[in-house]
C-alpha cells in the first residue's frame, strides 16, 4: 500500500479525492479531500530528512510556543495524526508521510505584483521571527545540519568539481570570484556578532499564504526547515525570492525597500544594532548560495533538486548568479537603504 490515495486513508476516513499541491523541489505534496474537510498530505524526502521524527518535534514545539502568544497574526497548520495516533506514517517502502490541516480560502503567489503584497511579505516574516524571538533555539533539533552554511557548500562544490567531467565556465568563474565573501556571516556568528535564533529556513514567496478576501498574509507554511540559525539567512532568502525579476534576473531595489521596511518594523523589537550591519551581506549571499547548490547538484547529476531536463539546475544556477551580480552592482544603494532604516528605528 504505497499509493498516495491509500496513504491518505491512514489519516482520515472517507477520502474522496487527492490532487498534487504546490511546486516544491523536495517533498511530494497533495491536497486530500474527504467528506468532512480537506487536509495536506506530504511524503517527506528521506534523502533530505532522514529523521522525520525530529521535524515533527520541531513543528510541535514552535506551534505550541506561537499558540501561547496573545498577539499572533499567523496561523500555523495543525498536525493530523494517523488512525492509530502516530504523528507520521511509514509505508512499505520506508517512506514517511505526514498530514497537516489545510488553511482554506488562501492563495500563494509566484511573484509579487503590488507594493501591498511586498509589504505583507516583509511584515509576515518579521512577525514570524518576532513570535519566536524568545524561544530558546536549543529546544529545536537541527534537522538539516549544514543547511545555509555557505562555506560547507563551497567545500562540497570543490570536491564535486574536482572529479566532475563537465563544467560551465560562467558558473565556475563566478564561484571563484565570490569565494572570499562566502564566509562573512559564519565568521560573524563565530565571533559572537550574530546570535543564533529560530529561523524558518525556507521563506520563499510561495510559502506565504494570502487570505483571498483581505489579501493579507495569514500563514507561513512548510516548516520542515525550522531550526536554530541566523535570521539573516531567512531575510536574504526571502528577498532573493521576492525581488528577483524573472525576465532580466535583476534585483528589484524598490521591492527590497518595501520588504525590509515592513520586516524591520516587526524585527526592531528584538534586532540588535550589529544585526543591521550584516543585512547587505545576507542579501548578496543567499542568491550565491542557492546558485552554488544548484550548480553542484547539476555536476552530480541532479540527485537533490527535482528537474524536468538534465541542464535545468545549471540554468537555475546561472539565474541566481546573475541575480547576485545585480545585487552587487547596487551595493551602495542597498547599504544606504539599510542605514536609513536603522536610523529610523533607533529614533523611534
Amino acid at each position: 500500500m504505497n499509493a498516495p490515495f491509500d496513504i491518505a486513508k491512514q489519516f482520515a476516513a472517507g477520502v474522496q479525492a487527492l490532487t498534487p499541491l504546490g511546486n516544491g523541489l523536495i517533498n511530494d505534496t497533495f491536497l486530500v479531500s474527504t467528506a468532512a474537510s480537506q487536509f495536506v498530505l506530504q511524503r517527506i524526502n528521506a534523502q533530505v530528512f532522514p529523521t522525520p521524527e525530529l521535524i515533527i518535534s520541531n513543528f510541535l514545539t514552535i506551534n505550541r510556543h506561537i499558540r501561547q502568544k496573545g498577539f499572533s497574526r499567523l496561523r500555523i497548520p495543525d498536525l493530523i495524526k494517523t488512525s492509530d495516533g502516530q504523528p507520521f506514517y511509514q509505508d512499505g517502502n520506508g517512506a514517511c508521510w505526514r498530514a497537516q490541516s489545510f488553511i482554506d480560502h488562501t492563495t500563494s503567489l509566484e511573484t509579487l505584483s503590488t507594493v501591498a503584497e511586498a509589504a505583507q511579505t516583509g511584515f509576515a516574516l518579521g512577525h514570524f521571527h518576532r513570535l519566536l524571538s524568545d524561544l530558546d533555539p536549543a529546544l529545536l533539533h537541527d534537522t538539516l545540519p549544514g543547511f545555509h552554511i555557505t562555506p560547507d557548500y563551497l567545500t562540497r562544490y570543490d570536491a564535486v568539481a574536482n572529479r566532475s567531467t563537465i563544467a560551465d565556465r560562467y558558473c565556475a568563474e563566478f564561484i571563484g570570484n565570490f569565494r572570499s565573501a562566502a564566509t562573512v556571516l559564519e565568521n560573524a556568528k563565530l565571533q559572537g556578532l550574530l546570535p543564533l535564533r529560530v529561523i524558518h529556513g525556507d521563506p520563499k514567496l510561495d510559502n506565504f499564504l494570502f487570505d483571498q478576501d483581505s489579501k493579507t498574509i495569514i500563514s507561513l507554511i512548510d516548516l520542515d526547515t525550522v531550526k536554530p540559525g541566523l535570521v539573516h539567512y531567512d531575510i536574504g532568502d526571502c528577498l532573493r525570492s521576492c525581488c528577483h525579476c524573472p525576465v532580466t534576473d535583476r534585483f528589484d531595489l524598490d521591492r527590497c525597500a518595501t520588504l525590509l521596511q515592513h520586516y524591520l518594523a516587526e524585527a526592531k523589537a528584538f534586532f540588535s544594532a550589529c544585526e543591521y550591519d550584516f543585512l547587505y551581506t545576507a542579501i548578496q549571499l543567499l542568491p550565491f548560495e542557492l546558485g552554488l547548490r544548484f550548480y553542484t547538484d547539476y555536476l552530480e547529476g541532479n540527485p537533490y533538486f527535482k528537474v524536468t531536463a538534465p541542464e535545468q539546475n545549471l540554468q537555475r544556477a546561472i539565474r541566481q548568479f546573475r541575480l547576485c551580480a545585480s545585487i552587487t552592482a547596487q551595493e551602495a544603494a542597498i547599504k544606504t537603504l539599510v542605514t536609513r532604516l536603522k536610523e529610523r528605528h533607533e529614533i523611534t
